[in-house]
């Protein structure tokens, strides 16, 4: 089995030793994304709302580049700083993956890195 790896410029360049994705076995692994904006760096100082856009759109930009829209993720694992932001996660979570529901784990956490509020990482299923 061969393991290819993702990367676009659409999303941050990986800050260490790790891909932005790979591809195997006609899966697709998505590294945690922050709210990161490409050339710009962590914005841990903007709202709880817009980091968690920023980390979700990040996330679907590699996913993207893999050729898999919303419909063909199967996981998605989320951390966030604070269990009282979770129902604000979840309605813009809601709003960016439409009709796509896979199967997800939401799991608090006292800190991320950077001071960042959200990480948001995937997997998901190559076409044909």
């Amino acid at each position: 089995m061969d393991v290819t790896r993702i990367e676009t410029d659409k999303a941050p360049a990986p800050a260490g030793h790790y891909a932005q994705a790979t591809i195997a076995n006609g899966f697709v692994f998505v590294s945690g994304q922050l709210p990161v904006v490409v050339g710009q760096g962590p914005r841990s100082d903007l709202s709880f709302e817009d980091q968690a856009r920023l980390a979700i759109g990040n996330m679907l930009a590699i996913l993207a580049e893999a050729g898999c829209g919303p419909e063909r993720i199967a996981r998605v694992t989320a951390y966030i700083v604070g269990v009282e932001n979770w129902p604000r996660f979840n309605a813009i979570y809601a709003e960016m993956m439409g009709d796509a529901r896979p199967a997800r784990t939401v799991v608090p956490a006292p800190e991320l890195h950077h001071g960042c509020l959200v990480e948001v990482d995937a997997i998901g299923l190559l076409p044909g």
